[in-house]
This record gives C-alpha cells, sequence and structure tokens, in this order.
C-alpha cells in the first residue's frame, strides 16, 4: 500500500474512482471506516455511500481527544483519510438489503499531516526507513484464538466450546464448521489461507493466512479479528484473543515470520551456501532482534495477562536466543531457503496492537543490520531444561517476568522509543504503567483460596 496513487480526470485518484465504482457495482448501503487506537482496539464510524467521494478526498473529522492515547483536548480535531486499496465488503448482509464495506483509515491532523500518534503512521515511518535502506518488510502471522461457550445470559465464560486437542478432528473438534465458515467469510474479503487446525488447548484455533507486506498485514491482523468474533458471536459463541484465558494450560501466541527483500525483489535473509540458509543481513537483522527483545515485549505482549503466557512449560518462548531446532528460543530458523527464507518471532501474543508490535520488530531489527549485531551460535538442546548456571554460562538472558519490567526495558531503550515516535513512546508506557499499577492493587482469587483461611 502506498500514499501516493494516480489522478484520474476526475480529480479523484485512479484508486478512489475504482472504489466509487464498486460501492455501486455492489450495492453497497454503507461504508464502515476503521482505525485503531493506542491499544489495538477497533474503533469506526459508519457513514452512507454517498459520502464516500467526500470521505475519499477531504476525509471525516471527528473527536480525537476521545481516543485512547490520541490527543488532549484542546487539539482534537482530526481527520480518518480511507486508504482505498483497503476496501473490502463485509459478506455479512440480509437477502434484498444493501451490503457494507470497510475501509481502513489514516488518520491527519486539521493541517492535514500524517498524525504522527496513529498507529498506522508509526508503522508507514519504520517501514519508510527500511526503504531507505533498500527493503521492504514481508509478514506472516500465526494468530491463535479460544473459543468459549456464553451462559445463559450470553455472557462469556471459560468453558471451551470443544475439547479437541492439536489437529484433532471431529467429534472432539466440534468447532471445525465455526472455522470453516471463518474462513470462506476472510476469503471473500481478500484473505488467501493457508492452513486451519485446532490448537493444544481445548477451545483453542489456529486459521493461518499468507505472508504479505508488513502494512498489509497489521491491516489484515486487525480484520481477522473482527471476523473471528463476529463469526463466533453468530454461533452464539465467544472468541478471544486474551493471551491466556485458562491457568496450567498453554495460552495463544501470534509466532511472527519475517524477511526482507531488496529492491530487485530478492530475499535479502537467503543465502543457500550457508547451513541455515541465511545471509549476513538475515544475522545481523535477527541480532537486533535479541538486542531489543526485552524493550519490544511490551509492545509485542502488552498485557498483564501476557506473562501468564510467558513461562516455562506451556511451549511458550522466554529465552533470549535463537535456534533451528527446538520452539523454547525466542527466535526459531524454520526449513526454508531461497524466496522462503525466514525466521519466525515467537513471542508476541495476538493482544498487540499489530501496526505499533510489526514496528518495533522491524525497528529493532534495522538496527541490528545497521550495527552489524551478531546473535551469537543457536542453542540446539531444550532451555527449558537448563538450570541458571548453564544459561549463564550459555549467555542466554529471559523475557521481562511481567509488564512492569516490560515497560521498564521500553523506557531504556532508544531504539524501540524512536520507532514509536515522539507522541507514542510517550502514551503507551504512560498507559501500560497505569495498567501495571491497576493491577498490583488487585486481589486474585488465588490469593483467596491460598491465604485468607491460612493466616
Amino acid at each position: 500500500m502506498t500514499d501516493e496513487h494516480t489522478i484520474s480526470d476526475g480529480g479523484l485518484s485512479a484508486d478512489d474512482q475504482a472504489v466509487l465504482n464498486r460501492i455501486e457495482e455492489e450495492n453497497i448501503d454503507f461504508l464502515r471506516l476503521q482505525f485503531t487506537d493506542i491499544l489495538g482496539v477497533v474503533k469506526n464510524v459508519s457513514i452512507p455511500a454517498h459520502q464516500a467521494e467526500k470521505a475519499l478526498t477531504d476525509g471525516i473529522y471527528f473527536d480525537g481527544s476521545s481516543i485512547e492515547g490520541f490527543v488532549r483536548i484542546q487539539e482534537s480535531d482530526m481527520r480518518l483519510i480511507p486508504d482505498p486499496e483497503t476496501f473490502a465488503i463485509l459478506p455479512w448482509r440480509n437477502d434484498g438489503d444493501g451490503g457494507a464495506a470497510r475501509l481502513v483509515c489514516d488518520i491527519v491532523d486539521t493541517e492535514g499531516e500524517p498524525f504522527i500518534g496513529g498507529p498506522r503512521q508509526v508503522l508507514k515511518s519504520v517501514l519508510a526507513e527500511a526503504e531507505e535502506m533498500g527493503y521492504s518488510v514481508s509478514i506472516g502471522p500465526e494468530p491463535e484464538f479460544f473459543l468459549f461457550e456464553k451462559d445463559e445470559d450470553g455472557n462469556a465464560t471459560t468453558i471451551p466450546h470443544d475439547n479437541g486437542g492439536y489437529f484433532d478432528l471431529a467429534p472432539k473438534d466440534l468447532a471445525s464448521d465455526v472455522r470453516k465458515e471463518i474462513i470462506f467469510t476472510l476469503e471473500k474479503m481478500g484473505f488467501e489461507i493457508e492452513a486451519s487446525h485446532h490448537e493444544v488447548a481445548e477451545g483453542q484455533h489456529e486459521i493461518n493466512f499468507k505472508y504479505d507486506d508488513a502494512l498489509s498485514t497489521a491491516d489484515n491482523i486487525v480484520t481477522f479479528r473482527a471476523v473471528v468474533r463476529a463469526v463466533a458471536e453468530q454461533h452464539d459463541l465467544h472468541a478471544t484473543f486474551m493471551p491466556k484465558p485458562i491457568a496450567e494450560i498453554n495460552g495463544s501466541g501470534m509466532h511472527t515470520h519475517i524477511s526482507l527483500f531488496d529492491d530487485d525483489g530478492n530475499n535479502a535473509f537467503a543465502d543457500d551456501a550457508d547451513e541455515f540458509n541465511l545471509s549476513e543481513t538475515a544475522y545481523q537483522f535477527m541480532g537486533g532482534l535479541l538486542n531489543h527483545a526485552p524493550a519490544f515485549t511490551a509492545v509485542t505482549n502488552p498485557t498483564v495477562n501476557s506473562y501468564k503466557r510467558l513461562v516455562p512449560g506451556y511451549e511458550a518462548p522466554i529465552y533470549v536466543a535463537w535456534s533451528d531446532t527446538n520452539r523454547s528460543a525466542l527466535i526459531r530458523v524454520p526449513d526454508a531457503a531461497g524466496v522462503s527464507a525466514r525466521f519466525e518471532v515467537r513471542s508476541p501474543d495476538p493482544s498487540c496492537n499489530p501496526y505499533l508490535a510489526l514496528a518495533t520488530l522491524i525497528a529493532s531489527g534495522l538496527d541490528g543490520i545497521k550495527n552489524d549485531a551478531d546473535p551469537g551460535d543457536p542453542v540446539r538442546e531444550d532451555i527449558y531444561e537448563f538450570d541458571e548456571q548453564k544459561r549463564e554460562e550459555y549467555g542466554i538472558e529471559t523475557l521481562p517476568p511481567n509488564l512492569g519490567k516490560a515497560v521498564e526495558a521500553l523506557e531504556d531503550d532508544d531504539v524501540v522509543l524512536d520507532a514509536l515516535g515522539p507522541h507514542t513512546s510517550e502514551k503507551f508506557p504512560e498507559a501500560k504503567s497505569q495498567e501495571f499499577g491497576e493491577y498490583l492493587t488487585q486481589v486474585s482469587q488465588w490469593e483467596e483460596d491460598r491465604y485468607l483461611e491460612t493466616f
């Protein structure tokens, strides 16, 4: 996706005109203009289709002071500018009714300048830096989620919809039809689905869609979460991307596959002469990720609950190392070569704001290229079985144990803060510190069960 479009004779860009044509051809009545707040929560305003040309050319005003992490009341007027390349028809419509479509929006201020605190703009800025260095970024995410039953009042429970396990089939995997409907819905919206399956935990699922450029992928993650929730609701189920909704079982991650391509379209991570099919650029990028992992964890794992997943014993990576053979390391190198050469960052979870998360991952890797970072040797043993002395011997550090420590690491890392920009680097840690502070004042059921009658 780009910021510039070819201008047609009518004053609209060619892409804008294509959107107007689709609206007429598909009998679209309403447009949903979408964006995310600093936490990654989807916001939208619905406009009648006859306002589409005005929205595409002039934008739609909204009150930025009412959105989490945006601006103060005295500077609240902002505009949504739809990106025509994100036009997608929403598949759910009643027979005989006109349809609805969505457009993902960028945010500008009253002067027409991009709002530097808009999450999509944060990612665009990092991608512009990558482009200056001669690279485009390809991302393939693997978001996991749970499907839970609702109670008689329609409220979400933590009762899994099925008792299936990894790769199970019906009748254990009762949600196969729900997954199938999610896939059909996503495909109607332009997704290319590669695989879907039941995950390890009861009620847990994974649907993988094809890699794309980083900005499109971030847009797709936002759309994916919305579609999963909407389809689940139609089946009277609750879908959640909460990282660890149930204690003592596996949580939900969003393993993220990354590769860079040069100006000639070649995979900059590929080197068939290397043992792992990786280039020097790939190792430098990986070294940057490992160097900045404690800081970007605050963004890729942004909730108190995220750190209930990042513990040993549940296939979640907490060790800052890389490997080709085991999944206990933060970064895994799949057996892939040529155009498919890449590595997988295993720590992110699907509660993150995808624009900010991808921005910090990419910026960390680019810093590694700039500074010739060394990722060290791969760790092929199971790090979960290492004692503290052996981890020290290998020089393996751990990710922050909680959100508070992660925010501290973020505030000490200029590279990741710079990636977030002057606005978000202030607002995001502020919001997360407040969240962690509120958590520390709470008394959990575990504490009551453990201490109430003992002391």
